[in-house]
């Protein structure tokens, strides 16, 4: 690839693995090279995950990148990449233990889904649970572990189940950790409704108002709902959605900042530089070439 180029994104869609219960996957890092390299994929590239990958270090340590955020896992640590993000692994998983489950949205129920969730973009955080916690979650880890290898022992539509089951108690737990179930039901309703507007509509309206007006919300309940649950307010929320596209876009596609701002609803690529400023305290093109590791 070209330095001045695009970094190019591979699109990586859910492959069932000969003899895998269909919708989820198991693997140890050495599996999962494997797996990647059955299906042609660098297992090194930038990529776009159509599935969730749930990242378990047991020991050594791992280097990865999600949306621009680099993280470092140490053992105990782990980290959830959901659909649409791009992610990379920046360093060898051979020289590292650990396992990676795999799964399709729409895998586990809804009630579970909606416990724990699962499509919540909150910005990507590694977690390393201690004690009590730690081990909890590493024994649920273990269990599926195992009951997944069995595959022979039981009728493939229970196999199926109890990895379903097992795996919603393994994220459900991840999700109490991040603290995801937090705030009162009726805020965590109006943000629920809310966040799907937004993941929607982000490159159409963003103004909170119109999200208020169309979701039947007052833009006070709005911005307290989503301050309980994500820690900013409404407006925020909004921006920190419309820049982590545009940062996508600039540094994964050729496309022209003029381009990109009007893609994402701006009215003219002053009003997209001046946003993009604001939020990110550099231009887009500085942005590009530095995320490009170019020189400007």
């Amino acid at each position: 690839m070209d330095r001045n180029g695009p970094a190019d994104v591979t699109e990586v869609p859910f492959r069932a693995s000969a003899g895998a219960p269909p919708g989820a996957e198991v693997l140890g890092f050495a599996d999962l090279l494997a797996r990647a390299r059955g299906h042609g994929v660098d297992p090194y590239a930038t990529k776009r995950l159509a599935f969730h990958e749930l990242i378990a270090v047991r020991t050594g340590t791992l280097r990865c990148s999600v949306d621009f955020t680099e993280h470092e896992l140490t053992p105990g640590s782990w980290l959830w990449v959901r659909p649409g993000q791009i992610s990379q692994y920046h360093s060898d998983l051979t020289l590292a233990e650990g396992t990676v489950v795999l799964f399709l949205p729409g895998f586990l129920s809804p009630a579970t889904a909606e416990a724990a969730r699962v499509d919540q973009h909150d910005g990507t955080r590694s977690l390393t649970p201690r004690g009590a916690e730690g081990d909890a979650v590493r024994h649920v880890l273990e269990l599926l572990e195992s009951e997944y290898r069995q595959l022979t022992g039981l009728p493939l539509e229970v196999h199926l189940e109890v990895v379903r089951h097992l795996l919603a108690v393994l994220v459900l737990r991840l999700a109490h950790l991040r603290g995801a179930q937090g705030g009162d039901e009726a805020g965590s309703t109006a943000f629920r409704s809310f966040q799907q507007a937004v993941e929607r509509d982000f490159a159409r309206s963003h103004r909170v108002e119109e999200y208020a007006r169309q979701l039947g919300y007052s833009v006070r309940t709005l911005t307290r709902a989503t301050h309980a649950a994500a820690g900013c307010g409404a407006k925020r929320y909004i921006d920190d959605r419309v820049l982590l596209e545009a940062k996508r876009l600039l540094v994964h596609t050729g496309l022209t900042a003029t381009a990109i701002g009007d893609r994402l609803g701006f009215p003219d690529a002053t009003v997209f530089t001046k946003f993009f400023r604001q939020r990110a305290g550099e231009t887009p093109a500085a942005f590009r070439n530095r995320a490009r590791g170019n020189r400007p």
